[in-house]
């Protein structure tokens, strides 16, 4: 026994040294173009990375017993950030007991939805090897959905993917559009509405949202005064999950697509002094004005949608990230569904193609979602003392050919194998049929 339990003892700190010396691991990136995001891109360029992080950038760079890779002919950018996705929330859209996207009720605010990620979802890798190396996992609902986290694409368990927890709390503003299709062209009658009646309704609706708002910041006033000898409020989890938005120390992220939505939240964030985040913006361009002046940066998820109305160009979704950029309103790209997160940068080639310049777009999948998830002094643009988090590409990002061919995250190099490659590589090795 006590032999087993010293070999045992052996092993783990072993484990522990090389884990250690790993990590320490120091790396020459040598010869990509690299696209630094932040500043001038290098062509070619080199990349030094110590104990994780970015030690130097240079067009020549050498360091001592330093393992050097040589990425000449390749291109080098940050890892991209996915906001606002379902992705590790959902596996397969059809099948209700794989989506752990909401939970029952309209007011849930203690909802985390980074514990119900799943780390073993045959989604994550395909995302990885799409060059998504951090994600949101986004709550869905009906108003107050729910908080996120940033997560990474690599790890054994959501808490060692987690890495910022609660990120944002996830509001879906109340549909302020009024039917007014006549009641003998439904298809259920019995379901008409008056616009009288619809208008109370919507009211109603944003009065009971205003209302929960209030309370909580009269549960967080009453908390802050309890620190001086005066009796604190009895602990309810879903105004404990309410503090840090209340006294508006994180964002809300409002999920917003009609204009008079857009217009009425940003309104009531004003009024109340919350900081928010527009997530989907279907008619953000609409309100660009409005959204610059106010500092509201926009989760754009339309880049490559037909318009919604039908006096509107074929193109207006196309435009609308670069409508909004020369407004002053800082765009990130993001594509909602779990499955098709992986081609964000299809969605940035598509504003591209339509008038917005192709760095910023590069920085709409980087920069961008870094900044607007409070992280940016250690993702988003290869810098030094930034996290070394990095994809080597065969061509530019944007390029619809272009295949994402390394990444490290922190540092460390992972695997790019999906289920995509592994059945890729199962039929490209299939016998001929015999005739």
């Amino acid at each position: 026994m006590r032999f087993r339990f010293f070999h045992f003892t052996i092993v783990l700190c072993l484990g522990f040294l090389s884990t250690k010396s790993v990590l320490a691991e120091t790396i020459l990136l040598r010869g990509a173009t690299v696209h630094t995001v932040s500043g001038e891109t290098l062509s070619p360029g080199d990349v030094l990375i110590q104990d994780g992080k970015i030690a130097a950038v240079g067009k020549s760079l050498s360091a001592q017993d330093a393992e050097v890779i040589d990425l000449t002919g390749q291109q080098l950018y940050p890892g991209m950030i996915a906001l606002d996705t379902t992705l590790g929330l959902v596996e397969i859209d059809a099948v209700r007991a794989t989506d752990d996207t909401r939970e029952v009720g309209d007011y849930t605010p203690d909802v985390q939805s980074w514990i119900a990620v799943n780390p073993d979802s045959e989604t994550l890798p395909v995302a990885r090897g799409g060059g998504i190396a951090y994600f949101e996992p986004a709550p869905r609902g009906d108003i107050v959905a729910g908080q996120s986290a940033l997560m990474r694409l690599d790890g054994w368990t959501t808490e060692q993917m987690a890495v910022k927890k609660p990120l944002a709390l996830h509001v879906f503003w109340p549909d302020l559009e009024l039917d007014t299709t006549p009641k003998n062209e439904l298809s259920d009658p019995s379901k008409w509405k008056s616009l009288d009646d619809q208008d109370k309704k919507r009211r109603e609706k944003l009065g009971e949202l205003a209302e929960f708002f209030d309370e909580a910041r009269a549960y967080a006033k009453a908390k802050d005064a309890a620190t001086n000898g005066v009796a604190p409020p009895e602990k309810i989890p879903a105004w404990e999950a309410m503090l840090p938005y209340a006294r508006g120390e994180l964002p809300l992220t409002v999920h917003a697509d009609e204009l008079r939505q857009i217009k009425s939240a940003v309104a009531w964030a004003v009024t109340n002094h919350f900081k928010i985040i527009i997530a989907s913006g279907r008619d953000a361009w609409r309100a660009a004005g409005l959204l610059a002046a106010n500092h509201v940066p926009v989760i754009y998820e339309h880049a490559q949608d037909p318009p919604a109305h039908d006096m509107d160009s074929y193109n207006v979704q196309f435009r609308a990230p670069e409508v909004l950029r020369e407004a002053g309103v800082t765009v990130a790209f993001s594509i909602g569904g779990a499955t098709l997160v992986k081609n964000m940068p299809y969605a940035a080639a598509q504003a591209v193609a339509f008038g917005l310049p192709a760095d910023e777009a590069i920085k709409g999948l980087t920069l961008y979602p870094a900044q607007i998830a409070g992280v940016a002094d250690r993702l988003g643009s290869i810098e030094v003392g930034k996290e070394a988090t990095l994809i080597v590409t065969d061509g530019n990002l944007l390029d619809l050919r272009c295949n994402v061919k390394r990444m490290w995250i922190a540092g460390a190099e992972v695997s790019l194998e999906s289920r995509h490659t592994r059945l890729y590589e199962k039929y490209k090795n299939r016998p001929p049929a015999k005739l």
